[in-house]
């Protein structure tokens, strides 16, 4: 896995993928920085993470795009899952690879957050909490690329598959709230990325919600792991 993890990091960094999608997130991130800055109140540092959200959210697809699909369209995917290693390592080893690319972007984002800190006293569990969440949603948005990428040849395809999954998820709170039946209302709150979000952005660590986005992480890359596997046997 680690070695599947080292070629697939250095793949990014050798495309333009990696830069662009950092080079984005922290232009805009930089953007809305500044605008604290000039407001005068470190208050808003944790909301900037809230507006960032969506926009990491809807970028994130174009860091799993390739993942499998570029093996395939190239017809390495047939030497790479016959390899003597476990298709859960390779799973693994491109989710992880793609997952660090995107800790690494937010890590980096902290660094405005910590320099403004010192010159003030802005609420640092809301910081943490927005850090946290969009560290979790984005490691479930990840896996679901993977495997969405695991289905097609063209990248454009789970691309786009991608965003539309994650566009499904931000707004199905919206679709739960227009249902009257109280069962599926129940359920839309119970599979809801957004609800099990929310809480981090108030500074409330919710263990249940930890769990939740490390379990769809986990069934996501079984599920990966299972379609290559599928493929190993045909």
């Amino acid at each position: 896995m680690t070695a599947i993890w080292r070629r697939e990091l250095r793949s990014y960094y050798y495309s333009p993928i990696a830069y662009v999608f950092m080079g984005v997130v922290l232009f805009l991130f930089g953007v809305y920085d500044f605008q604290v800055v000039m407001t005068g109140s470190s208050y808003y540092i944790g909301q900037v993470y809230g507006i960032m959200f969506t926009w990491c959210m809807l970028f994130l697809p174009a860091l799993t795009m390739k993942t499998l699909s570029e093996d395939r369209k190239n017809k390495t995917d047939q030497a790479l899952i016959t390899a003597p290693v476990s298709v859960t390592a390779i799973v693994w080893g491109k989710f992880l690879s793609a997952f660090t690319v995107y800790l690494i972007t937010l890590a980096i984002t902290l660094i405005p957050a910590f320099i403004i800190g010192a010159f003030s006293d802005p609420t640092w569990s809301h910081i943490f909490g927005n850090f946290v969440a969009s560290l979790l949603y984005g490691a479930a948005i990840i896996a679901i690329g993977v495997f969405i990428s695991s289905l097609t040849e063209s990248q454009i395809v789970a691309l786009v598959g991608t965003v539309g999954v994650s566009i499904l998820l931000m707004l199905i709170d919206s679709f739960g709230s227009m249902l009257d039946n109280t069962f599926f209302q129940t359920v839309v709150s119970w599979i809801s990325f957004q609800a099990r979000y929310t809480p981090f952005t108030n500074g409330i660590f919710n263990i249940s919600s930890v769990v939740f986005f490390v379990s769809v992480v986990a069934v996501f890359n079984f599920l990966t792991a299972r379609r290559l596997e599928s493929r190993r046997w045909s």
